[in-house]
């Protein structure tokens, strides 16, 4: 069978991460801590996780002309990464974020965008060919809305599947809503999306409403949830030992995406997503922590089949 082929349309930062007994309070100063210097952004994240988990990758995003933009790219292209969309501005630099992350594997998460805000829908349209290649195409809303609604339409356009991580929530209302298949809200994005802060199946329900093919809750150590309209179910959340849940997220959306671009069923899809996600959580760092396709295998058990 050959490779998935999975196109990510995102961000790429350089991640500062200071592992730390505890997280601070606001005012507080919290010392001893560890820096780790890594590559992430959401978009970047999901491309390396799809690629270490068997597919074929393609990434579309911006980074600056600097250092870190440089990097970032050549690392990209060592993990097999095609990034001839990764494109390169002179007007900002290289996206940043700040990470502190707990003793627990909480953590708290600034970002500055830089270029990753450059990213236009006319960069998206000139690899108009990679929209074309891909079974499955993935966004998330670190890069402008207007780019992030273009791909989407176009995407389906196109016949691909399409996933969505609304994360981070944006400050203005994403109405209309572009035709989405897959939408990836963890309990507090639903939450502020739908309106509905109670119950996720609830939640749930809500944003099916806008026209969704289906959401997909991630509820963290306690699972998650699904409604496709046909299916409705609870998924429960693999037990390992948490250090850093930084990428939890993006590993699971990666590994739907590439379960999706194999047909699985989707009971099937959220526990090979749910395994991904869970082994992300017992490494410190973003790409860093991504766990490869065997890894992910041996804790299900078996491959999917």
């Amino acid at each position: 069978m050959s490779p998935p082929r999975i196109l990510v349309i995102g961000s790429a930062n350089v991640d500062l991460t200071v592992a730390v007994a505890r997280l601070p309070a606001p005012g507080e100063t919290v010392s001893e801590g560890d820096l780790l210097v890594n590559h992430g952004g959401k978009g970047a994240n999901q491309a390396v996780a799809a690629c270490r988990l068997g597919a074929d990758v393609r990434f579309i995003g911006c980074v600056g002309d600097d250092p870190a933009g440089r990097a970032i790219h050549e690392a990209l292209a060592s993990e097999g990464i095609g990034v001839a969309g990764l494109t390169t501005t002179t007007t900002a630099a290289t996206g940043t974020a700040l990470i502190v992350v707990d003793a627990a594997g909480r953590n708290q998460i600034a970002v500055a965008p830089g270029a990753n805000r450059a990213l236009t829908a006319e960069m998206v349209e000139a690899r108009a060919e990679d929209l074309a290649w891909a079974q499955v195409v993935v966004c998330q809303l670190e890069t402008p809305l207007p780019t992030v609604r273009w791909a989407l339409v176009e995407a389906r356009r196109r016949g691909a599947l399409t996933v969505l991580n609304p994360a981070p929530v944006p400050p203005a209302p994403l109405d209309p809503w572009p035709p989405i298949d897959f939408l990836t809200p963890n309990a507090g994005e639903a939450a502020r999306l739908s309106g509905v802060d109670t119950d996720v199946s609830a939640a749930a329900a809500a944003l099916r409403r806008h026209g969704f093919g289906a959401v997909v809750i991630t509820l963290g150590e306690r699972g998650g949830f699904v409604d496709s309209g046909t299916e409705r179910f609870a998924f429960p959340a693999f037990a390992v030992n948490a250090v850093d849940t930084t990428a939890a997220g993006d590993a699971f959306n990666a590994a739907l995406a590439v379960a999706l671009a194999e047909g699985r069923p989707l009971a099937a899809v959220v526990r090979f997503a749910g395994a991904a996600g869970a082994l992300t959580c017992t490494r410190r760092g973003a790409q860093a922590s991504l766990p490869a396709r065997v890894e992910v295998d041996r804790l299900l058990g078996t491959a999917l089949v």
